[in-house]
């Protein structure tokens, strides 16, 4: 940071082309886990990316800084004298220094991954210029006559004493509710049903028996039919759907050979036209009406219950058929008043639940009581269970901008494409966004109520006027200036007729709306070019930035969308605490306590495990899976070690051999290196980082490790320092080491940076990154041959391996190798790969590198006439054609002649320079020049 290279790569002028990614803000609570390390560090692949491709790149970290969780941290954190005395100002002031002491140890922990980001100005939601433009957003969209305050039912959190937006709920497996089967006893009944006036009940089930009290009506689906069923047991005459006739009878529990017996059927909309019910509790008659296609015949009785103070679906029906909006729940989930005294002040979770289910029971109109094991909302913050409740709210209506919503999506790229679908089908289907929360803690809705009549004032003066005190204030003047400095000036006299909304914004609305608060309040592209998150956001923040930005400025805030998915323990199974099996980015970087058991990885290890795993699916991560990538990092390092070593005394302004004048062995190497780059680049440029990785890590391993640095050593190490063959060698080091370098550079800058620093020659600039991406464009060069000699080195390093375990040879050097082939292609290329029979100080047939002796690591090369006289003195040592790769019979056995004590060749020329005893001419010759 102190070279503020970041820094200068995003404020270069001379950059004309711009990457916006913008970051999806964690939620400023408790330490960083693994999955935000995940997200954090792709981000920084791709930045780091971009920047190498010569674009201007400016990244702001950013965090969620209000709500519930936060609030709740605080005041948990005090006395309960000290809560009871709390005034909404203090509050909000412990819960913003709680923030952002927050956030700079996650700040400090996402350095640490190596993140690359403006992490002196990063956003916070609770920054007054974030909470102005997000103002702005809402002002917009009110001008626009998309907001509007109602009295519907909404997900409500009793725990939270709040109302809930769909993404703030979770459904944890293994919730079970008490639902009941009960029994409406018919008032007046529709024509198709005069028969059976005075004795007929309405079959209904629920599984949230504590909505009974509010219970104005039953729906059916015109469409469906219903049957008149008399049952054998005592529950008298019933109405049920007719495809449900045998459920109930299961529920019901009748004996064997009871049934329950068909006497009539009808249509939905015949039982529909006129008939009423006796509400089993209270003196109320309410209609049998028709409901929607929400009611089919998969569960219950094909007769829906109808608490329009309860349900969405009620709601609508109710809406319908003009029906009174009764909710008899307080904001703790108790019954009020309006539930009866018998039920008054009873917990509708606990008590009221089982009050109702018995006062059922009592009346006789309880026909089964039957739990029930299903999905159920939770709040995702307190854990516990959430109910559906009328109350005044404000509403984003979706309904106003869906279509346009819907068009937006479709100008997205969606990666993956999956990822369309689900927030299509999610925009598609949601109800009108309840935006208000009963909170302290938040971003205040700008809204004035008349004292006498309760009359909103929301206009465009009265926003801006908020707005603009928010910007230079923060949002706590809401809370401490009076209604009349609030107000504007030309409605000042009127203050005493206002009062202040109290209910503050669903922070959604807040994240939401960031591409107003940072893209474009800090001028950076928009719409951004690439959201990247958690595959739960198509119903978190992706929807509400969509339907923010949409809703204001018409047009989608981001042009791609990438989603990864959630991290997994070693097992797949889920990641909690309590079981003990998640893993620690930062104890992955430094280290546990017993540094034996639990060693320091550095960052670059944890950042090639995220390059590692396909992230657009669910990714496993645990020791051992660590272990395993710390040894890919140590072949990367290890690799790059040899290629620094090897190129110490090199200068690339005067050593550097012409491409042209180099051997085959080093044409073809650079091939396969241009093959690489594309391969790499490719992976990059479509977020695909595990082919990047994948293709560096067999790079290194196959092509270079295994192969051409194998080769190459006896070129590195034995040749004179200024031999053509050395140069040439260390031309393609050099070329191949600054590539890998940038490529690498992205996923592990801390190596790439190492490399750049240890390059034993000048550079044209301090850091990796301020040089460009990798180039090359050297042309495949005899790619089909040299594929053939490398088949033709795994029978060889077979054969070596046999001779090798009977003690025929030691070391690769010790061995004479004669190879038979029937193919005339591959004789042809053999021969021409063949050097001199001896050792010599200046080579005749060939130039010592495209030279079989050197390819294959063997003292001696000959090509027999025959499989037999390949297999010749090689006692269980060969490798027959059939049972190779390259088609050959190779015959291994020990040398001939003396072992040079310099290069650990055989030949019979050893002491034959008397002034060097020991050694082969072609040693002798580079000793002599010393």
């Amino acid at each position: 940071r102190t070279e503020r290279i970041y820094q200068s790569l995003y404020e270069d002028e001379e950059k004309t082309e711009t990457f916006t990614l913008h970051d999806g803000p964690p939620y400023a609570n408790g330490d960083l886990h693994i999955g935000h390390a995940l997200n954090k560090i792709l981000k920084d692949f791709i930045n780091r990316y971009n920047m190498q491709q010569g674009k201007s790149v400016k990244f702001v970290p950013g965090w969620d800084t209000h709500g519930l969780p936060i609030e709740l941290k605080v005041l948990q954190s005090m006395k309960s004298s000290e809560r009871k005395d709390m005034t909404p100002i203090q509050l909000r002031k412990k819960a913003a220094a709680f923030a952002k002491e927050t956030v700079e140890k996650q700040s400090a922990s996402f350095q640490r991954y190596g993140v690359w980001a403006d992490w002196d100005s990063p956003y916070l939601t609770l920054q007054p210029e974030y909470e102005a433009a997000q103002i702005d957003v809402f002002g917009k969209m009110v001008l626009k006559g998309h907001i509007y305050r109602g009295f519907k039912p909404v997900n409500w959190s009793p725990s939270s004493r709040t109302a809930l937006a769909e993404a703030e709920l979770e459904y944890p497996e293994g919730h079970i509710s008490q639902s009941i089967y009960v029994g409406f006893d018919v008032v007046e009944t529709a024509p198709c049903l005069a028969a059976y006036s005075g004795d007929l009940r309405i079959a209904i089930w629920t599984t949230t028996p504590w909505t009974i009290p509010a219970n104005l009506a039953v729906a059916v689906n015109e469409r469906l039919e219903y049957s008149v069923v008399e049952s054998p047991a005592g529950h008298g005459k019933l109405l049920v759907a007719k495809e449900l006739v045998g459920n109930l009878a299961a529920k019901l529990g009748l004996e064997e050979g009871q049934e329950l017996t068909v006497l009539d059927t009808f249509t939905g909309a015949e039982v529909a036209a006129g008939t009423t019910y006796q509400h089993p509790l209270f003196e109320r008659k309410s209609p049998v009406v028709i409901g929607g296609e929400y009611i089919t015949t998969e569960s219950g009785t094909g007769l829906v219950h109808t608490a329009p103070g309860h349900g969405q679906e009620d709601y609508q029906t109710g809406l319908k058929y003009g029906l009174p909006l009764l909710s008899p729940v307080d904001d703790g989930g108790r019954f009020t008043e309006e539930a009866g005294a018998q039920f008054e002040g009873k917990n509708v979770l606990g008590d009221g639940n089982t009050a109702v289910i018995e006062a059922l029971q009592e009346c006789g109109a309880l026909l089964k009581q039957d739990p029930y094991n299903h999905k159920y909302p939770y709040d995702w913050r307190t854990k516990k269970p959430t109910i559906f409740r009328a109350t005044d709210q404000w509403f984003a209506s979706v309904d106003n901008f869906r279509e346009e919503a819907m068009a937006a999506i479709d100008t997205v790229k969606w990666t993956p494409e999956f990822g369309k679908n689900r927030i299509s089908a999610m925009t598609s289907s949601r109800s009108d966004w309840c935006i208000s929360r009963q909170r302290t803690w938040g971003v205040p809705i700008p809204v004035f109520y008349h004292k006498e009549t309760g009359e909103a004032l929301m206009t465009e003066q009265s926003i801006n006027r908020v707005r603009d005190l928010v910007r230079e204030h923060g949002s706590d003047c809401w809370f401490e200036m009076e209604v009349a400095d609030l107000l504007p000036e030309s409605m000042r006299g009127e203050a005493d007729s206002w009062e202040k909304g109290k209910d503050t914004m669903d922070v959604w609305f807040d994240s939401g709306s960031s591409w107003s608060g940072v893209v474009s309040e800090r001028g950076l592209s928009l719409p951004a070019d690439l959201y990247l998150e958690g595959s739960d956001q198509h119903r978190g923040w992706f929807q509400s930035s969509l339907l923010t930005s949409v809703a204001s400025e018409g047009v989608a805030p981001y042009k791609h969308v990438l989603t990864h998915g959630f991290v997994l323990d070693e097992k797949g199974m889920k990641m909690s605490k309590s079981i003990g099996n998640t893993v620690d980015p930062l104890q992955v970087i430094e280290g546990g306590n017993n540094k034996k058991k639990d060693p320091a990885y550095g960052a670059d290890v944890l950042r090639l495990w995220v390059s590692s795993v396909d992230y657009t699916t669910d990714v496993c991560v645990g020791p051992n899976i660590i272990k395993q990538v710390f040894e890919s990092y140590r072949r990367l390092r290890n690799t790059a070690r040899y290629l620094i070593g090897n190129l110490f005394d090199f200068d690339p302004t005067v050593h550097t051999v012409e491409y042209d004048e180099l051997p085959d062995l080093d044409k073809y190497i650079l091939g396969k290196y241009t093959e690489l780059v594309a391969e790499v680049s490719d992976a990059f440029a479509n977020y695909q980082f595990f082919r990047a990785s994948q293709a560096l890590l067999r790079f290194a391993t196959a092509d270079l490790s295994s192969f051409y640095l194998d080769i190459a050593k006896d070129r590195l190490y034995i040749s004179a320092a200024d031999d053509a063959r050395r140069r040439s060698c260390q031309t393609v080091l050099h070329v191949i080491l600054e590539g890998m370098a940038k490529m690498m550079a992205p996923i592990l800058p801390h190596m790439a940076e190492d490399i750049w620093l240890n390059l034993p020659y000048d550079v044209p600039c301090k850091s990796v990154f301020q040089d460009g991406w990798a180039r090359a464009d050297y042309p495949p060069h005899q790619a089909e041959a040299w594929a053939k000699i490398l088949l033709l080195r795994d029978d060889v390093n077979k054969a070596m391996e046999l001779a090798r375990a009977q003690k025929t040879i030691g070391a690769s050097l010790d061995s004479r190798v004669r190879i038979h082939t029937e193919d005339a292609e591959l004789v042809a290329l053999l021969r021409s790969l063949m050097g001199d029979s001896e050792l010599k100080a200046a080579p005749e047939k060939s130039n010592s590198v495209d030279d079989l002796r050197f390819v294959l690591i063997a003292s001696q090369v000959e090509l027999a006439e025959s499989a037999e006289a390949a297999f010749e003195g090689c006692d269980g040592t060969t490798v027959a054609a059939a049972d190779g790769l390259s088609g050959c019979s190779v015959g291994v056995s020990k040398a001939a002649g003396a072992k040079c004590e310099r290069c650990w060749m055989y030949c019979s020329s050893v002491d034959s320079v008397e002034a060097l005893p020991g050694i082969c001419p072609r040693c002798a010759e580079v000793v002599a020049r010393k």
